[in-house]
């Protein structure tokens, strides 16, 4: 089974995104999407940003965790 983490946009320069991931930064690739700000979230898979998400969407992704 693949898990995704949801994170959030600190800074974006040159295709690569540094994310928050619940208190872990890295830097990830933010590539396959277009129109990504600071402050956005976005599902992580394999260090690569898949798909921009809502606030909404991080808590329920945060609270699922958080159970298993």
């Amino acid at each position: 089974m693949c898990v995704g983490l949801a994170a959030r946009v600190l800074n974006i320069k040159n295709g690569i995104a540094l994310v928050d991931a619940s208190g872990a930064k890295r830097e990830i690739s933010a590539e396959l999407l277009d129109e990504l700000d600071p402050g956005d979230y976005v599902m992580v898979h394999a260090g690569i940003a898949i798909a921009k998400i809502t606030n909404d969407d991080k808590a329920e992704t945060d609270a699922i965790m958080e159970a298993l």
